[in-house]
């Protein structure tokens, strides 16, 4: 019976490891997603062009919204000089500024890393194809 077992165990490997590394090999799905049709996938160029999209547009008037909001609210701080109302809008203009920095460093972080994924996705693609290498050559060794 340990034979069999033996026999069957090593037939259902080779069968898996080629399964596996037919589905590595293989073109995306036609809608760029994987396994279940999502749309995960996103291209080399849509990564790039998203970052520069970051870079040249969000960023920067992101920071011009800033600027303006805060010659604004330091406008209206002055004028308010004295009453509750000052303190209360230099309080709003300092959370403000926190986020404002937040979301910079967000944008900046999200750019960085779109600029790197398809390097990070090509390299996981090539160890996951490493991880399924030893169990076709072993069925191989096997004789099976």
């Amino acid at each position: 019976m340990s034979g069999d077992f033996t026999q069957e165990w090593g037939s259902e490997r080779a069968r898996v490891a080629d399964q596996a590394a037919m589905r590595l090999n293989s073109a995306p799905a036609a809608d760029g997603g994987g396994g279940d049709g999502g749309t995960f996938a996103s291209t080399p160029a849509q990564k790039r062009s998203a970052a520069n999209t970051i870079e040249t547009e969000l960023e920067p008037n992101t920071k011009k919204a800033t600027e303006y909001a805060d010659e604004s609210t330091n406008t209206a701080v002055k004028g308010f000089d004295g009453w509750d109302a000052a303190a209360g809008l230099k309080k709003v203009a300092d959370t403000w500024d926190r986020q404002v920095k937040v979301l910079m460093g967000r944008l900046g972080s999200e750019k960085g890393s779109l600029r790197g994924a398809s390097g990070l996705f090509v390299q996981n693609d090539l160890g996951t194809g490493d991880g399924f290498r030893p169990l076709g050559s072993q069925s191989k060794l096997n004789g099976l």
